[in-house]
């Protein structure tokens, strides 16, 4: 049993810095290519809202995504199941259904969870859901006394 801890604590190493050069995390590890995105305004009735997150394998064995955790109904994310080879690409797709919640500004966070030695990646998605069917720019007019 001893062993086993040992050898499981070995593979979970996080990455090693020799003469200046970064080398590859031993085990699976997953490097999302952004933190954040911001969908902007969006009228509420408009139709989905989707994001691609890129993200890559950067460890030396397969990743495996397990699941994708999000914090309302109205977000969703969708990926494969394949395990990720070391240095390959997958892609998580998110999208945000605004007409399930309210409108205004919004701020969520999808939770990804995976075979990392962390085993738990973030990311948010924000923007400014709008009533009714158009982004409507307010026209004021202004007295001078």
């Amino acid at each position: 049993m001893k062993k086993l801890i040992l050898l499981l604590m070995i593979a979970a190493m996080p990455l090693v810095v020799q003469g200046g050069e970064r080398l590859k995390t031993q085990g699976a590890s997953l490097q999302l290519h952004a933190t954040s995105y911001n969908f902007g305004d969006a009228p509420r009735r408009g139709g989905d809202l989707v994001y691609e997150l890129h993200f890559t394998n950067d460890g030396t064995a397969p990743l495996v995504l397990t699941r994708v955790v999000t914090s309302c109904s109205c977000l969703k994310g969708h990926f494969q199941r394949r395990p990720v080879a070391p240095g390959e690409e997958g892609i998580i797709r998110i999208v945000y259904e605004p007409q399930k919640s309210e409108p205004g500004v919004f701020n969520k966070v999808i939770q990804i969870y995976s075979n990392d030695p962390d085993g738990r990646a973030i990311f948010t998605v924000q923007g400014n859901s709008i009533e009714g069917g158009k982004v409507k720019i307010k026209n004021e007019k202004v007295k001078i006394k």
